[in-house]
């Protein structure tokens, strides 16, 4: 029996990154233990390896998505076997990360991989679902329909604006809020390139982020033209175009729901203001199924890969480059590695 598993450790701030052999993790009451077979890269993983954000002490392993193969269950596991495909959020500390061979999770961090779906695919999803959906659940109360022993009460608004809407959250969060909301008017901003594909999971109208008449523009597609009754901002948006605020209902509630990002954001007066985290939806009532209720709703269609998906190389030495085009940008597209 195999006893050691490969990591790709980040050796200090900054890097470089070295691949180790260590002593393979056992899970424990209520883990999963999973062979990586892709991961994906999100900003929160170059933040923490130039910035050290979130990071206790150095080596470290980094990755917070990923899909694979169970290896191993601990005890109390019933719902997944050893050989079972799947895909899971993955943790800040290292045997949970998922930039290595074999990484140890919460069961309810994990969900079996749809069919229709590749193991990249797979890995896509999971941080980018979760932050979307505790900015519409935390952020804005708004209930959740498709969570299994979930809230079925809570605000129902008519109009709600989605900053950043070709980002991956972005993306996340136009279909959620149709699957929660189906007769809402959901408007987003991006570049006019991605409009239509927005459209197509869920936004009425999607507006271009650089239009000079862009306030205008989308107070004129709500109801009565009055303005938007919420707006979600997955990408900072309000820190660059203060007059974001202008498009808020000024008889609405006036909820703001910002994804943390660490770009500093100024809430004007009046405005109800919520900052969100993607790990803060498993506290929801009935948060231990956030990722199998993911999973349902990829395996009947009703929920999409939400921007293209690239895979920048096979291998542990394809994470460093694909981290590094990811801090230098990329537009609605979500970089991959196959280990």
């Amino acid at each position: 029996m195999q006893l050691t598993t490969t990591q790709y450790q980040a050796i200090g701030k900054g890097g470089p990154f070295a691949v180790v052999s260590v002593p393979k993790p056992t899970p424990g009451h209520n883990e999963v233990s999973i062979r990586m077979e892709a991961v994906a890269l999100n900003p929160l993983d170059w933040k923490k390896l130039y910035f050290g954000a979130m990071v206790e002490s150095w080596p470290t392993v980094l990755g917070i998505d990923g899909a694979g193969i169970v290896e191993a269950v601990g005890e109390g596991i019933t719902r997944y076997k050893t050989g079972d495909e799947v895909f899971s959020l993955f943790g800040h500390e290292t045997k949970a990360a998922s930039f290595q061979e074999v990484a140890v999770v919460p069961e309810h961090y994990v969900a079996k991989k749809p069919g229709n779906i590749s193991f990249e695919e797979a890995a896509s999803l999971p941080i980018c679902y979760c932050t979307a959906g505790s900015a519409i659940y935390y952020g804005l109360q708004i209930p959740l329909p498709f969570l299994p022993d979930g809230t079925t009460s809570g605000p129902q608004p008519k109009s709600i604006l989605v900053l950043g809407g070709s980002s991956g959250v972005g993306a996340s969060a136009i279909q959620i809020l149709r699957l929660a909301l189906p007769s809402a008017t959901i408007l987003t901003t991006s570049s006019s390139k991605h409009h239509v594909y927005l459209e197509s999971l869920g936004a009425t109208q999607a507006f271009d982020q650089k239009s000079p008449s862009l306030i205008e523009d989308i107070k004129s597609a709500t109801p009565e033209g009055k303005g938007v009754e919420m707006i979600l901002d997955a990408v900072a948006s309000s820190a660059s175009q203060k007059d974001i605020f202008d498009t808020l209902s000024a008889d609405g509630p006036k909820e703001y729901s910002e994804v943390f990002t660490g770009t500093p954001t100024l809430v004007p007066d009046g405005v109800k203001r919520h900052v969100v985290y993607g790990r803060k939806l498993f506290e929801t009532p009935g948060g231990q199924n956030v990722m199998t209720a993911l999973a349902d709703l990829v395996r009947k269609g009703d929920y999409k890969i939400p921007i293209q998906v690239k895979n920048v190389g096979s291998g542990f030495e394809a994470i460093g480059p694909g981290l590094e085009e990811l801090k230098a940008g990329v537009s609605a597209t979500k970089l991959v590695v196959t280990i």
